[in-house]
């Protein structure tokens, strides 16, 4: 139970290739994968994990393995974290940075596209923030967490040093 089969440097590093290539992975899918779940989210997560198991454990069974591999992944996520809090490159890098949707009424439909946002996801974004014209939106921003802003142009800009 507490025998492990290979090295414990083998499962730090597996945990390591995997959880760099899963997050350029995510990376690479865009700011809407991991916005809000769906039903077809959880899916994927929940294959994901299964896909990636034996990546993780090769033929290891062990309990000693597994809580080794656990605390691997979350010393990195913890580690990501840290680096992205403490430089802009590295938060620009893993998070990437919100993207103009709407400015002025006029919608980037090509924009829309590449970051696989249909317009009903930005007339959602619209009634949730009670506006119900396009014309009155002065910015809709995609943010990095995948969910859309939406300031409108009777919003006073909160930028300001006052």
């Amino acid at each position: 139970m507490f025998e492990m089969s290979m090295p414990w440097w083998e499962f730090v590093f597996r945990a390591v290739v995997v959880y760099v290539v899963l997050l350029a992975m995510i990376r690479m899918s865009g700011k809407r994968t991991m916005g809000q779940f769906t039903a077809f989210d959880m899916l994927l997560i929940v294959l994901l994990g299964n896909a990636v198991q034996n990546a993780l454990l090769g033929k290891d069974t062990s309990m000693t393995g597994g809580l080794l591999l656990a605390a691997t992944l979350i010393v990195l996520n913890w580690l990501v974290g840290y680096i992205t809090s403490r430089s802009k490159v590295a938060e620009h890098l893993l998070e990437g940075a919100p993207v103009v949707l709407v400015r002025n009424g006029h919608v980037y439909r090509d924009v829309l596209k590449r970051e696989l946002v249909n317009r009903d996801d930005l007339a959602k974004a619209m009634r949730e923030s009670g506006c119900s014209d396009i014309e009155r939106v002065r910015l809709a921003l995609l943010e990095t967490d995948g969910h859309i802003t939406i300031m409108t142009n009777d919003q006073k800009d909160d930028g300001s040093d006052d």
